[in-house]
């Protein structure tokens, strides 16, 4: 199935619940946010409706944060093995190679998913585009070391990045 595109203007005039269903997978399970975009429109560019959706998840508080981190899935994950994971999702792990695994790599993302839940209470985000399933077993096995304050914030960040592609990847030029 094709995925949807939008211009920043429609986006800008349409209903709010439609907007808000637009752009429910930008930030994963997570309608709050564009709930809460949806009333700051017009937006001037793409960059304008990340940053306001960024400030947003900035300006909701650790519980809130932690309960978007915690709805994003694992990387070859039980999700991924189970076929529940979004639409995006699934995109973006495939997109990394994450489904051309050995059992070898797979074992090791496993046990560093485990590792990295049981020190941190969240699962290990990445914004996995350009990256291979190598460059995202690194990523894993440096951040595991973190503490969980800059992991937090890194997890922050990467669920930013994950948004702007997602936007981009929704958004195209009028």
């Amino acid at each position: 199935m094709k995925a949807m595109h939008y211009t920043l203007d429609q986006l800008n005039t349409m209903p709010a619940d439609t907007f808000v269903t637009v752009l429910a997978g930008i930030f994963e399970h997570s309608p709050w946010v564009p709930e809460r975009a949806a009333q700051q429109r017009p937006f001037k560019d793409i960059d304008a409706l990340h940053r306001a959706m960024s400030q947003i998840v900035e300006e909701a508080g650790e519980d809130r944060q932690l309960a978007l981190i915690n709805a994003h899935p694992e990387l070859a994950g039980k999700a991924a093995v189970r076929g529940e994971l979004t639409a995006e999702s699934t995109r973006e792990q495939s997109g990394a190679g994450l489904n051309l695994c050995t059992q070898e790599e797979f074992d090791r993302l496993q046990s560093l998913n485990a590792q990295y839940r049981e020190k941190f209470g969240f699962p290990f985000i990445l914004a996995v585009r350009g990256y291979d399933r190598h460059g995202i077993i690194a990523n894993f096995e440096a951040r595991v070391n973190h503490d969980r304050a800059e992991e937090l914030r890194t997890s922050l960040d990467q669920i930013y990045r994950i948004a702007g592609f997602r936007l981009n990847d929704l958004i195209q030029a009028a």
